[in-house]
């Protein structure tokens, strides 16, 4: 015989605390059920680790505690280098027992540096040779890496090749590139920021001879440092700029230019050519400065002036002793340099203890060895859909592991490829007012895929361009239809390389996909480039996929970490060159290409396996399915009865997951249900609610934090605004429907303060009667949205007669879908939301039938595809056999009807009340309410327990 009652356990899961109740619920009579427990744990999270999450903000959670233990693991690392340094330099007789390796006596604060100078080219003690080792073990320079470099960082400049050309032959940057140009080249390399600027200050000092009254020093300040708009913008006013007409092609536009800033060092310009010089110019220094700039700009005057790093700072010791040499970075491979030099220097004069082999193992083994980046393979998560768990021995200790194979890097062609036909499969063009659907055929989809594969992503409009459909009688469900990030970026590099090549009129992304990739092709072969880096199939065998050139070409700059030259790129250059035929001129644009380390949630394996059935047309969830795969992780109903449940669940490991946040809550949820089940035994289901927070994705959190910060701005000005308006200037409460109503009324401006329905006018005075309702556009009897977007203002007799129906279906029913009445409405409301006054939600509910309402509005709310929400169920299904998530919205009208909502303020009545913290108003009916001073039941966590009661007899 069936068990009657069942025990059910409700969790209210939050951002900062998990609400909990454990219920005796009576299936047949629900009046004997019962209450056993409930209670809230709060979550340990930082306020700001809170605020991140619910904005949608990356999460950094202990940054400030890893930078520290970075520093702590360098210095500890720096130590013990020089504790090895010293003593081997005593094991080779260089230093004693009694050697002083710091400044000592009088007048010494400069010694080293000084002594550091000298032993480049001169004798000096072994006892001073020991201290300038230890000072260059101390700072090592810089190495560059291309997985750590940040953006702000800039490039690394590694053109000494041509520096030494304008230092020798007296040349500008300007004058180098404009003979490049009239021979015939158009490649442009990158010159050092110290050139850049020395260009543009001989170009203004002459100018300034002949404009004197506004090449002004205060000018020159202003304009210094600024990016090529910036410059633009600050010289216009000044130099009276009316923007002249260029003509030519951009090629010829170009060497018009490099004209212009040759004979700007000796001639008279006119002021809008002269702001096109200089605006070039900061634009290219823009590109080249910042941290490494810098850096490279020491580097260039260390080999120009043939000196090393300690005669670079000695040099400005001497000048002035107050110089300040911190924060002076050079590169790794300076160091370098100079130990070599001093140490070939001063084995000259010590050859018997300065050997080869000691000066390789200091060199290499102690002071310059530096470990390579630890593999973070192991964090990589694995395959949801190729992972099984298998019994692993730990210690002694058989545990279960996830096993299989990893995931993708997002950057993958083949991932790109995957996430383009899940999105193509999933549009959806739809007339807003017949509501007819435009079939995507195979082709259409093709047509489509090649346009968002090699350009990177679309508009709505530009997708319906291509289908030759008109924007205004038709839609779609995505405002961007997201590419191949990974061919975008790649595109970038091809159109530096057609520039280079002298055929900049041709425009990549002017083009269509069918013609820029012959011509592509084309181009490369007639370059000696590998043509075939621009294709990538995936219909090919599965061992084959990965040895095309395209995704050898993605690999090698994906991986590619970086080599001991100063910029880091010479091995890659060396790569580029050898497997895909792309000379240096050409590879720079490749160079500054660095893909994100991000990860996917399928391994390459299942992403070949469900792919062929998403070019066939079938939507995500039945191309796994007909791959094999069970994504949904559901069960049949014998499967269910049949699977073996665990005792308890077991916390996540660290690091687990991909987002540390999600990982504290849900573990944190782990801890809740198994302190519940020692107290009182496995329940028999779980009824669950994540907080609205919890079920978003990032960037809908950021949209919803927009979203609201907007909206109470709003709502502040129309308080304000009401305020001053009667019954509320005379002490009568304002209320969050009287805002509503206001809002309500300021949209249907456009239709004359008009309504939708009866096309009734609706005078100010009138608005806060009860002659007026706040309409619910699709009925809460049909669907339970309480949205901005669900409500319209209507007179409170038409609402009566409306009814449980949708606006269009009342339309329809009272007037008939012939009446001069429904076009007009439907009119009123096309010329609204084109005019943006109302939202496509609003816009759609207004022309809904019932029959349209989605059956499955309450599953769809859930949105059980967010990632914490499958992983919540996806943990407690191996606990109970029953896990049922349920919706805010459903728990709200719960509440509602259940007479919950203002328990929590009578629970706090007392406290607030001897605070003076409580206050009575008075409604527009003339009744006093008791209020508490800026109340919100989160002042009490207590609310999570209430809800978790609520969501526990929620069936």
């Amino acid at each position: 015989m069936e068990n009657k009652t069942k025990t059910v356990l409700g969790l209210d899961l939050g951002t900062n605390s998990i609400g909990w109740a454990l219920v005796k619920e009576d299936i047949e009579n629900n009046s004997n059920s019962n209450i056993i427990d409930c209670g809230v744990r709060v979550i340990p999270l930082t306020s700001e680790e809170i605020d991140n999450f619910e904005k949608g903000k990356s999460i950094t959670t202990n940054k400030d505690r890893t930078q520290k233990r970075h520093a702590r693991r360098n210095l500890h690392r720096f130590k013990l280098r020089r504790k090895v340094l010293i003593e081997t330099l005593k094991k080779a007789g260089i230093i004693d027992e009694q050697a002083v390796l710091t400044e000592d006596g009088k007048g010494t604060t400069h010694e080293l540096i000084r002594i550091r100078a000298q032993a480049a080219d001169q004798q000096i003690k072994l006892d001073e040779f020991a201290r300038v080792l230890l000072a260059i073990n101390k700072k090592r320079g810089y190495k560059s890496s291309r997985k750590t470099k940040s953006a702000e960082e800039g490039e690394a400049i590694d053109s000494m090749d041509i520096a030494k050309i304008l230092y020798e032959k007296n040349l500008t940057p300007g004058e180098y590139v404009l003979n490049l140009l009239e021979k015939g080249k158009n490649f442009i390399p990158d010159f050092y920021p110290s050139d850049l600027q020395e260009e543009f200050n001989r170009i203004w000092e002459k100018q300034k001879e002949y404009y004197p009254e506004i090449l002004t020093d205060e000018l020159k300040k202003e304009v210094i440092n600024k990016s090529g708009r910036q410059t633009w913008t600050i010289l216009k006013k000044p130099f009276n700029i009316v923007g002249i007409k260029r003509t030519g092609k951009k090629h010829e536009q170009r060497l018009e230019n490099y004209q212009w800033r040759v004979e700007a060092l000796k001639n008279k310009l006119d002021l809008e050519q002269l702001a096109i010089v200089l605006q070039e110019i900061n634009t290219q220094l823009n590109r080249t400065s910042g941290y490494l700039g810098e850096i490279s700009d020491r580097s260039k005057q260390l080999y120009l002036n043939k000196i090393t790093v300690g005669q670079y700072l000695y040099n400005q010791i001497k000048e002035n002793p107050h110089n300040r040499l911190k924060n002076q970075v050079f590169y790794r491979q300076d160091y370098l340099d100079e130990f070599n030099k001093i140490w070939d220097t001063q084995s000259k004069f010590y050859p018997d203890i300065l050997s080869p082999e000691l000066k390789k193992e200091i060199r290499d083994i102690i002071i310059f060895y530096q470990r390579p980046l630890k593999s973070q393979k192991g964090l990589i998560s694995i395959c949801e859909l190729e992972g099984r768990e298998a019994e692993i021995k730990v210690d002694g200790k058989t545990k279960k592991k996830v096993i299989g194979p990893r995931v993708i890097p997002k950057s993958s062609p083949l991932f790109q490829e995957f996430k383009i036909w899940q999105r193509l499969n999933d549009i959806i063009v739809k007339n807003p007012v017949t509501k007819e659907e435009y079939y995507l055929s195979e082709e259409h989809k093709n047509i489509i895929f090649e346009e968002v594969n090699l350009k990177g992503k679309i508009s709505d409009k530009e997708l319906l361009k291509l289908l030759g459909l008109k924007s205004k009688d038709w839609e779609v469900n995505f405002k961007t239809i997201e590419g191949n990030s990974t061919n975008a970026e790649l595109l970038k590099a091809y159109q530096e390389i057609i520039n280079t090549a002298g055929y900049d009129n041709q425009e990549l992304k002017k083009m269509d996909a069918g013609k820029a990739v012959p011509f592509l092709e084309e181009l490369f072969e007639s370059l000696g480039i590998n043509k075939h880096i621009v294709k990538f199939s995936t219909d090919l065998p599965d061992n084959e996929i990965e040895k095309q050139p395209h995704y050898q070409l993605w690999h090698l700059l994906y991986s590619y970490e970086g080599d001991n030259s100063k910029s880091g790129n010479e091995s890659l250059y060396k790569h580029l060159k050898e497997k895909f035929g792309i000379e240096k001129e050409y590879a720079q644009p490749f160079i500054k290409i660095n893909f994100k380390s991000d990860y996917g949630n399928l391994s390459a394996k299942a992403i070949k396996k469900i792919l062929p059935h998403l070019k066939d047309g079938k939507d995500y969830s039945e191309a796994a399915q007909l791959a094999g795969y069970n994504h949904s992780h559901s069960f049949t109903k014998k499967e269910n009865l049949e699977r073996e449940l665990v005792d308890k669940l077991e916390i996540l490991p660290k690091n687990s997951l991909r987002n540390p946040v999600v990982e504290k809550i849900l573990n944190q949820m782990i801890n809740v249900v198994n302190a519940i089940i020692d107290e009182y035994g496995k329940p028999d289901e779980i009824r669950i609610e994540l907080a609205r927070e919890l079920k978003k994705s990032a960037k809908e959190r950021q949209k919803t934090t927009e979203y609201i910060t907007k909206s109470t701005k709003e709502h502040e000005q129309i308080k304000k605004i009401l305020e001053k308006m009667p019954p509320f200037n005379q002490g009568v409460r304002i209320t969050r429907n009287d805002i509503i109503k206001y809002k309500l009324w300021k949209e249907l401006e456009p239709n004359k303060y008009h309504t939708l329905y009866s096309n009734q006018y609706i005078p100010l005075e009138k608005l806060f009667s009860k002659e007026i309702d706040v309409e619910h556009i699709i009925p809460k009897a049909l669907l339970y949205d309480d949205s901005f977007s669900n409500k319209t203002l209507e007179y409170r007799n038409v609402n009566l007669e409306k009814g449980d129906r949708t606006a269009y279906d009342y339309m329809i029913d009272k007037y008939g879908e012939n009446s001069e009445e429904f076009k007009r409405y439907i009119t009123v409301i096309e010329e609204l939301y084109k005019d943006g006054k109302i939202s496509k939600g609003k816009f759609n509910k207004l022309l809904m039938k019932q029959s349209e309402i989605p059956d499955d509005f309450i599953e769809r709310d859930l949105r059980n595809t967010q990632y914490i929400a499958k992983k919540a169920k996806e943990l407690l299904l191996k606990l109970v056999r029953t896990v049922v998530p349920t919706s805010g919205t459903v728990t709200d009208k719960l509440r509602q009807d259940w007479g919950l909502v203002d328990i929590m303020k009578e629970l706090n009545w007392d406290k607030y009340n001897q605070l003076g913290l409580t206050d009575y108003e008075e409604t527009k009916d003339g009744k006093r309410i008791k209020i508490i001073k800026d109340w919100s039941k989160r002042n009490d966590q207590r609310h999570h327990a209430m809800d978790a009661i609520t969501i526990a007899f929620t069936t």
